[in-house]
């Protein structure tokens, strides 16, 4: 399930207020999970800054190296060797990753859905190709599929697969789970004036300096006219296929997979979603799109 989010804007509004006028907006980007993340914070001594920024990027860039499906020897496609109906110990990092995903897939009845790794893989091929999937491979890979023969022992730290052939893909909500652990970072460090931006997600903390939240553009369409958002301790994402989608035998087909046909939906579609944390309006966008 992994899309592309349209690009979210990141401005500062609000009513002025006389606190905090000394601190420094600061800003840093890296490239990671095929995206472009960018910290936002104010504080008032640049060089405190520096430590704290390395942390963030660090554990976001510990979470793409367990759950990403792009990386071979990542410990979330490792599972998909082992063999099926025996629980298998997963990490620290990435257990509560894949426990708050399959609460999501429960929560949106399986329109997000972590277990729909047969399908991406199929897909992607598909894509590449031109050509939709042979019919017996992709009845294949949506028995391998859906959340429900995925158990998650929370006492054991372990993950079963029910049925044979079962592969992870948390491209639906990864992004925003890394985004979340980057705000978390400053928040420990007490820079709680803070914005994570990657792709289409945002997470923000208290509102910049002398403003009461922080105004985020969205654009989820072609004439992009939507109202701004103003969130304050809260995230935003956007998902939909308004650039990346492809036409096969004379049909549009979008990146988005829908876990009922095993392709790509049909119908261009996007939406915006604000949730308390980045990786729940991650899902639920996604979720929105399919539903």
């Amino acid at each position: 399930m992994i899309s592309r989010r349209t690009t979210l804007r990141l401005l500062c509004a609000g009513t002025l207020l006389p606190k905090f006028v000394n601190a420094a907006a600061l800003s840093a980007e890296r490239p990671l999970m095929g995206t472009l993340f960018r910290i936002t914070t104010y504080a008032d001594d640049e060089k405190l800054i520096g430590p704290v920024t390395d942390e963030a990027f660090a554990i976001a860039a510990k979470i793409n190296s367990v759950a990403s499906d792009y990386i071979a020897d990542s410990e979330i496609l490792s599972f998909s060797k082992l063999p099926h109906g025996k629980p298998h110990s997963v990490s620290g990092t990435l257990f509560p990753l894949l426990l708050q995903a399959q609460y999501f897939a429960r929560e949106t009845d399986g329109n997000f859905d972590l277990t729909l790794g047969p399908l991406t893989k199929l897909w992607r091929e598909s894509r590449r190709r031109g050509k939709l999937p042979d019919p017996e491979k992709l009845a294949a890979a949506m028995a391998s599929s859906g959340h429900e023969k995925l158990v998650l022992d929370e006492d054991s730290q372990t993950l079963t697969f029910t049925v044979r052939g079962m592969r992870l893909d948390l491209g639906g909500i990864a992004k925003g789970q890394a985004a979340d652990a980057m705000l978390a970072v400053f928040k420990k460090h007490g820079f709680p004036r803070t914005s994570i931006t990657c792709g289409g997600d945002v997470c923000v903390g208290d509102p910049p300096p002398g403003k009461d939240h922080w105004t985020i553009g969205v654009k989820d369409s072609e004439d992009g006219k939507n109202p701004p958002l103003e969130l304050v301790n809260s995230a935003v994402s956007t998902s939909g296929d308004l650039h990346q989608f492809l036409k096969i035998g004379g049909k549009r087909y979008s990146h988005i997979i829908n876990p009922r046909t095993g392709l790509g939906l049909t119908e261009a579609r996007s939406a915006t979603v604000t949730a308390p944390t980045a990786a729940e309006s991650d899902a639920r966008a996604t979720a929105a799109c399919v539903s």
